[in-house]
């Protein structure tokens, strides 16, 4: 069972990548070819939309997440062309669960930092606005069995998305660049808590052994 890593193992286990350079260079060129849809999600955002399927409380149908995630169905080339990219990308969901389960952390593709930008002008925006459409892939799902848990877990994903600055509480709060840069250094931290909300239960009490009580009528011969 994963257990959350104490600040000090954390420290020295680096987050572990989901995929090698090579198979992501792959996907980036696939998803930004015009074999998908304009509207299909980039490299940077599959990432995330893949690792909240990773974290889901839900199971969603592959034939649904693919939709999703191509708007569509690609022109792929040839059958050996679909069975590599859905390959690669399944990959990539399965190996966040394998991490997360081991208490380990993702890595992310991207650097931890904003340098000062606004999350929304950065890949940092996209992965959580890919996180998000994750999240919305079964939204009552995330939020039926304790809302306001849910809703502070995910807070950061929201805000560094840029999905909500509308709503005024966000817009305050998307302000605050220094907040911003500290939820950005946390994200794979921030990942792993939500995995073990969802996907570890509480470890409830054993039951205590029932009392023998002693027979009536004394030993049987």
């Amino acid at each position: 069972m994963a257990e959350r890593p104490n600040d000090a193992a954390s420290e020295t286990a680096p987050p572990q990548p989901l995929l090698t350079d090579e198979q992501l260079d792959r996907l980036d060129d696939f998803l930004d070819s015009e074999q998908v849809d304009e509207d299909a999600l980039d490299l940077i955002s599959a990432h995330g939309f893949l690792v909240a399927l990773a974290v889901a409380p839900s199971e969603v149908p592959p034939t649904q997440w693919l939709a999703e995630l191509f708007q569509g169905e690609p022109r792929y080339a040839d059958d050996a062309e679909r069975d590599e990219i859905i390959t690669l990308l399944t990959l990539l969901r399965d190996n966040a669960v394998a991490v997360l389960e081991q208490g380990g952390l993702p890595e992310l593709p991207f650097e931890l930092t904003l340098d000062g930008l606004p999350a929304e002008e950065t890949p940092i925006g996209d992965w959580c606005a890919g996180f998000m459409e994750g999240v919305f892939s079964d939204e009552s799902a995330w939020f039926q069995d304790d809302e306001e848990a849910a809703a502070t877990l995910l807070l950061p994903f929201m805000l560094l998305s840029g999905l909500f600055d509308d709503e005024p509480d966000m817009a305050e709060m998307a302000s605050d660049t220094a907040r911003q840069e500290a939820l950005v250094v946390q994200l794979p931290e921030l990942v792993l808590d939500l995995y073990l909300h969802y996907r570890v239960p509480p470890e409830t009490p054993k039951p205590k052994p029932r009392k023998k009580t002693p027979s009536k009528g004394g030993k049987r011969r």
